[in-house]
């Protein structure tokens, strides 16, 4: 039997690679900013076309590299971050795999300008698909200057399945957002196709929150600092009344490097308590300083999941603290009112007399005795004269003659007897339903026409093969839905307009993807028009939206965008024709007319898939007539 097993080219190995750290333009805007942060850079520079699919350009002043380290840091597994295995568990850089350029030059073509700090020279290098084409002397400032062009040109797979470009740029600004973030020092430039995004001077951690998602954010801050011999806290945690329910902003830092963890985050939910609703979440930026020997992380190649050794004491510690923060910074705030140029009020003095108005007083005056008591009652005093009797004020006597009349009601109803066929009202049938079974008299009743309604909730209809149970408000939202993607598709939706247009504030990201949306929300019925920055105008809404959140219902759709996987406009069609048939369905409790019942059944069959809701939630429950005689 001959071997099986070969080594792999280089090539091949480093492509692999590239898919476990480089996975989309992002990936590599967050490789390469981390190297000119761990190179001691103070000014970073992005610079992007097509949303990074062209290029993907990153400029800083480090403190470059020689010509001999410029070659080697292309090959796996070469670092200047770590040198024994001990290192691992001492780390102050962000780096510290080898992994990254190596993968980048495997699925791109790179070219690389730098000069190290006092050197005369600099050199260019080119490498395309990891193979080294050139590399010469150049001339050029300190640092290093990366443009990675055509990423997965040689990998046609991976580059067809790359979103569009708005997206791709919505997840490379979330990226650039974590990194400014922490590293609030370093002046930060981002730009798109010449359009300069952001733009960032060194500054303190609340300054450059505030510079990236807006003044506004600023008063809603609640300081956080704690130090204790485990580790350190600090940061910012949001004020109760200013939780989200989406598009919050929660950022957890250790040792300056972005982490997800949701056993820190389920610390700061049990913190607020009863203070924020069930389906709200506070925004939080909150940096963790602890001993390097103390995580570890080295477990994925993303680097944002970090094992803590102690979790549960700095669980402990965090929880209290966000509770301590919340109680001295929430307290009711006291009434401050401006005294200037306020008149002067006289002080009052006990030596001025004053008496008290008196006024005449009958206390035996009973204004509900219409013949009037007591000696001063007034006798001549108008009393609408509704009728000549005055009213009845025995409730005895009216208790006696309500209940007479409602069994005279009864009498009469089953005195009229019950036509075959009748369609029964909800009340009168279940009233007839009870009574005469014990009698037999309905016998002679046509059932299978006959629709009733249970409990405001549930319409009950006998057929042939027993009895169907059908949800109403599901029913009708079914119905809607399915009418409403049929006017989508034929393009008779119609706009409301808002009388007084509504704001819609987002971060960079979400702005980038609504920017790709709009053509398609105005197909559908929005009338949306860009304001300054990262704002949006509400100018008009598709017809029928009478209870819905529109601003939710944006932010949910662009929330779809960046999960993928559907195209743009099916995941907005159908989120929409979803929202608009949730806001029109018939509620729970709504009493319906035998009509009314039939002709929502006859839509709802008429359906190709009536069991289910646009979510999947059961609309119809058949009972067959084998289940109903087990029951006897």
């Amino acid at each position: 039997m001959s071997d099986i097993i070969k080594l792999l080219p280089d090539s091949v190995a480093n492509q692999i690679a590239a898919g476990e750290v480089i996975q989309r333009p992002a990936s590599v805007v967050k490789e390469l900013v981390e190297n000119a942060i761990d190179a001691g850079a103070t000014t970073i520079q992005i610079v992007l076309k097509d949303a990074g699919r062209t290029l993907i350009q990153v400029i800083d002043n480090g403190k470059g590299m020689t010509p001999t380290d410029a070659r080697l840091a292309f090959e796996r597994h070469s670092t200047s971050k770590i040198a024994k295995a001990e290192d691992l568990f001492d780390l102050h850089t962000m780096g510290f795999r080898g992994e990254a350029l190596a993968s980048i030059c495997a699925i791109s073509q790179v070219e690389l300008r730098t000069c190290a700090k006092g050197a005369q020279l600099g050199t260019k290098i080119v490498i395309n698909a990891s193979k080294c084409e050139s590399q010469e002397p150049d001339v050029c400032p300190e640092g290093s200057n990366f443009m990675v062009k055509n990423i997965f040109f040689n990998v046609p797979a991976r580059r067809k399945f790359l979103k569009s470009n708005q997206v791709e740029l919505s997840n490379i600004v979330k990226e650039f957002e974590k990194l400014a973030l922490i590293n609030h020092h370093v002046e930060f430039s981002l730009s798109n196709n010449e359009n300069i995004l952001y733009k960032f001077g060194g500054s303190s951690f609340k300054q450059r929150i505030s510079a990236i998602w807006g003044r506004s954010i600023d008063q809603q801050l609640i300081p956080l600092n704690i130090d204790t011999s485990l580790c350190k806290i600090t940061g910012f945690i949001s004020k109760p009344e200013n939780a989200r329910r989406r598009n919050y902003l929660q950022y957890f830092f250790v040792n300056g490097r972005y982490m997800r963890h949701p056993y820190f985050h389920k610390a700061i939910m049990s913190s607020y308590g009863q203070l924020i609703p069930d389906d709200e979440q506070p925004n939080y930026f909150l940096v963790f300083n602890v001993d390097p020997e103390s995580i570890d992380v080295n477990i994925h190649p993303t680097k944002t999941e970090i094992k803590f050794e102690n979790e549960m004491p700095i669980w402990q510690i965090l929880a209290a603290a966000v509770k301590e923060s919340l109680g001295r910074f929430i307290a009711v705030p006291t009434i401050d009112f401006d005294t200037e140029d306020a008149p002067d009020i006289p002080a009052y003095s006990t030596h001025t007399a004053v008496s008290a108005p008196s006024a005449g007083i009958d206390p035996s005056y009973n204004p509900f005795n219409p013949k009037g008591t007591g000696k001063g009652a007034h006798h001549d005093a108008y009393v609408p004269a509704f009728n000549d009797k005055a009213p009845t004020t025995d409730w005895e006597t009216l208790f006696k003659n309500f209940e007479k009349n409602k069994q005279e009601g009864f009498d009469e109803f089953a005195s009229q007897g019950v036509d075959a066929g009748t369609h029964l009202q909800p009340s009168s049938a279940a009233h007839i339903l009870d009574s005469d079974v014990m009698q037999g008299s309905l016998l002679n009743v046509d059932i299978s026409t006959t629709c009733i309604q249970l409990k405001g909730r549930y319409i009950v209809s006998p057929i042939k093969s027993g009895l169907m149970i059908v949800d109403q408000h599901r029913a009708h939202l079914k119905v809607l839905y399915e009418q409403y993607m049929e006017n989508i598709d034929g393009k008779n939706v119609t706009s409301q307009s808002i009388l007084f247009p509504d704001l819609l504030q987002l971060s960079a990201a979400q702005n980038a993807i609504l920017c790709d949306l709009q053509p398609e929300m105005e197909r559908i019925g929005f009338n949306l028009s860009k304001l300054s920055g990262n704002d949006w105008s509400i100018n008009a809404v598709p017809a029928g939206i009478d209870h819905v959140d529109i601003k939710d219902t944006i932010l949910q759709v662009i929330d779809a965008m960046e999960s993928g996987g559907e195209s743009i406009t099916e995941k907005v069609y159908d989120h929409l024709a979803l929202a608009v048939a949730r806001s029109a369905a018939l509620p729970y409790g709504k009493t319906l007319t035998p009509d009314e019942m039939d002709k929502l059944l006859s839509e709802l069959l008429r359906l190709s898939n009536p069991n289910y809701t646009p979510d999947g939630k059961l609309v119809i429950k058949l009972i067959t007539n084998e289940q109903i005689e087990k029951m006897f």
